[in-house]
C-alpha cells in the first residue's frame, strides 16, 4: 500500500467537512437541502453528546461513533471532521508561507498538567449543572460563532454588492439582504478565541488542540489504546528527524522512536515526509528491538463529554409602511424582569443547561431575532442565543431553529404547537406610547400582532390606544419590533422563565413577513 496517499485522502475528506460546515452557517438563502448537513451535524462531538445526555435520543449517537472511531484509528475526528481543527491546519500552512520556521515544529513535551486540569474542570462544571465552560472551549461552537459573526456578514455584503450591480441592468435575480448589526461586546469573546486559535496554529501548529481543547484531551485519552496507528519501523528509521519537524502536534520523539498518541491527530504528515519509508499506518506496533513503546499505552478511558462558547447575528429594515415618526424620545425604561429564550427551549434554565452556543440557530434564523447573549442569562449563559425584539421578531409560522439545533437545546415542535407556546407576554407602557405623549394615531403594534393579543381600544376623541390580552399572547415580539418609539419601546415582551401554554386565538394574522416592517 502507498501510505503517502493517506494524506491526500485526509485532505479531501477534511475539505469536504470544512466546506459543508461553512455552508451550514453561511447559507444565506437556505437553498441547500438540510439532508446534506445531517452527517456533519451528527458527527460533531459536543452537540451530539449534550443532546444524548439530556434527551437520550438514539439519533444523537454521533458522539458514540466518534468515540468508536477514536478507539480504532486515534484522533481522526480532530483531523478529518472537526472544522476548527481543519481551520488550524490551514492557518499553520499560512504560517509556513510567512516564515518557514513556523512549520518546523519538532518534538515538545506535552502540557500534561494544563490539559488534564482544563478537561477535569470542564467535566466538573458540566456535570454539576452548567455548560458555560463547554460552550467557551468546544471547537465546533468556536468555529460556528466565528463564521456567523465574521464570515457571514462578508457573504451578505458580497451578495448585496452583486445585487446592486444586477439592478443597474434591470435584473433582479439577486435580492438585497439586510446585514444585521451586533453589539460590540458580543464580538469580544469570539474574536479573542479566534485570534488565540489562529495565532497558536500560525506558529505552533495544533497547540490549542493539545493543550486547551477538552475534546482533544478526552479523545487523546482514548487514543492510547487505539487499534490502527502510525508506526515507526525501527529497522528502517535512520533518525533523520524529518517526521518530527513535519508533525504539527509535536508528538514524535524520533530519537527514541516514540509517538505520543494522546496528541497525534493522524494527519499523515510524518508518513509523507519520511524518506526511508519507516513510517506507516497499520494495526498495533512494529515489534522491533529498536522500537520502544509508550509506557502508558494500557491506559484508562474517560466517560462523558462537555465543552463551551457561542455568538449571534442581527438585522436592519426597509422603509415603506405608514408608521408615525416620533418627535420625542421615550423616557420610561422597559421594566424587563426576564429575557426571552427561543421557542422549544422549555425555559431559560433548561435552555442554558443544554445549549452549546454554537450559533447555528442564530445563523439560520431568517428574521435575525436570535442574537448571542452577553449578560442576559448571566455569566454561565454567555453567548447562548436570546430573542432580541428590537432587531427582529419570531415569525408565526417559522420553526427553522427548532429543526436545526444539533444539541437538543431547542426541542422539535410542530408549527401548531409552537403557535400555542407562550415564551413571554407583551407589556404596554402607556407613558412611552406616542398616542399618549404626542397625541398621534399609531397602532403599529396591534396591526402586526398575529394573534391579536394586542388590540386597540378607544382613547381620546378619535384616537385609540393599545391594550393586551395575556392568555393569547405567545411572546413572538411582533409588537415590540413594530413599535416606532426609541430608545425604549412603548410595548415590550417580558420573557417567561418557564414557557407555558397560550389559549388558542379566535383570529389569526399570518401573512406578515420581515420585509413588511420598514421602520
Amino acid at each position: 500500500m502507498n501510505y503517502k496517499r493517506l494524506k491526500r485522502f485526509r485532505v479531501i475528506i477534511a475539505a469536504i467537512f470544512l466546506v459543508l460546515t461553512g455552508l451550514l452557517f453561511t447559507d444565506i438563502r437556505h437553498i441547500i437541502p438540510e439532508s446534506l448537513f445531517n452527517l456533519v451535524l451528527w458527527l460533531q462531538f459536543v452537540p451530539s453528546a449534550v443532546k444524548f445526555i439530556d434527551a437520550g435520543e438514539a439519533a444523537a449517537l454521533g458522539f458514540m461513533a466518534v468515540l468508536i472511531l477514536t478507539l480504532l484509528t486515534g484522533r481522526t475526528y480532530c483531523s478529518f471532521i472537526c472544522p476548527l481543527g481543519i481551520l488550524q491546519d490551514i492557518s499553520g500552512r499560512v504560517g509556513g508561507i510567512i516564515k518557514k520556521r513556523f512549520r518546523r515544529y519538532g518534538y515538545k513535551k506535552p502540557h500534561t498538567v494544563v490539559r488534564y486540569f482544563i478537561l477535569a474542570l470542564t467535566l466538573a462544571v458540566t456535570l454539576t449543572g452548567g455548560i458555560f465552560l463547554l460552550n467557551i472551549l468546544d471547537p465546533y461552537s468556536i468555529f460556528g460563532r466565528s463564521v456567523t459573526l465574521f464570515a457571514k456578514p462578508v457573504v451578505l455584503w458580497i451578495n448585496n454588492l452583486m445585487a446592486s450591480a444586477f439592478h443597474l441592468f434591470d435584473s433582479y435575480a439577486l435580492a438585497d439582504i439586510r446585514i444585521p448589526p451586533f453589539r460590540l461586546m458580543v464580538y469580544v469573546i469570539p474574536a479573542l478565541f479566534l485570534l488565540l486559535v489562529g495565532f497558536l496554529s500560525l506558529i505552533k501548529g495544533r497547540l490549542y488542540c493539545n493543550m486547551i481543547c477538552p475534546v482533544g484531551t478526552l479523545l487523546g485519552l482514548l487514543s492510547k489504546v487505539l487499534v490502527f496507528r502510525i508506526r515507526i519501523d525501527g529497522q528502517k528509521c535512520t533518525k533523520c528527524g524529518r517526521c518530527a519537524v513535519a508533525c504539527k502536534s509535536s508528538c514524535i520523539d524520533f530519537l527514541n522512536k516514540e509517538i505520543d498518541f494522546s496528541r497525534c491527530v493522524v494527519c499523515f504528515n510524518c508518513v509523507e515526509k519520511c524518506p526511508d519509508n519507516a513510517m506507516n499506518f497499520g494495526i498495533g506496533s512494529l515489534r522491533k528491538k529498536e522500537t520502544q513503546f509508550d509506557p502508558e499505552r494500557r491506559a484508562f478511558m474517560a466517560g462523558s463529554a462537555a465543552f463551551l462558547l457561542g455568538l449571534p447575528v442581527l438585522q436592519n429594515q426597509d422603509k415603506s409602511v405608514r408608521v408615525p415618526v416620533p418627535v420625542k424620545a421615550s423616557t420610561v425604561k422597559e421594566p424587563r424582569t426576564s429575557f426571552v429564550s427561543p421557542p422549544g427551549s422549555v425555559g431559560i434554565s433548561n435552555f442554558t443547561s443544554r445549549c452549546t452556543a454554537c450559533s447555528l440557530c442564530v445563523s439560520a434564523c431568517p428574521n435575525n431575532v436570535l442574537v448571542p447573549s452577553f449578560k442576559q442569562y448571566g455569566i454561565t449563559g454567555i453567548m447562548q442565543p436570546y430573542m432580541d425584539y428590537h432587531r427582529g421578531f419570531c415569525a408565526y409560522e417559522c420553526i427553522r431553529c427548532l429543526e436545526i439545533c444539533p444539541a437538543g437545546a431547542l426541542m422539535p415542535l410542530l408549527p401548531e404547537a409552537k403557535k400555542l407556546t407562550q415564551i413571554g407576554k407583551a407589556v404596554f407602557i402607556r407613558d412611552n406610547c406616542i398616542v399618549e405623549t404626542e397625541g398621534t394615531a399609531c397602532g403599529a403594534c396591534a396591526e402586526s400582532c398575529p394573534t391579536k393579543a394586542v388590540h386597540m381600544i378607544p382613547f381620546k376623541g378619535n384616537l385609540t390606544i393599545p391594550e393586551t390580552t395575556d392568555d393569547i399572547c405567545i411572546g413572538c415580539g411582533h409588537c415590540e419590533y413594530a413599535c416606532p418609539v426609541t430608545p425604549y419601546k412603548a410595548i415590550f415582551v417580558n420573557g417567561n422563565p418557564v414557557h407555558t401554554a397560550a389559549r388558542k386565538p379566535e383570529n389569526v394574522q399570518t401573512q406578515l413577513k420581515h420585509e413588511d416592517f420598514p421602520f
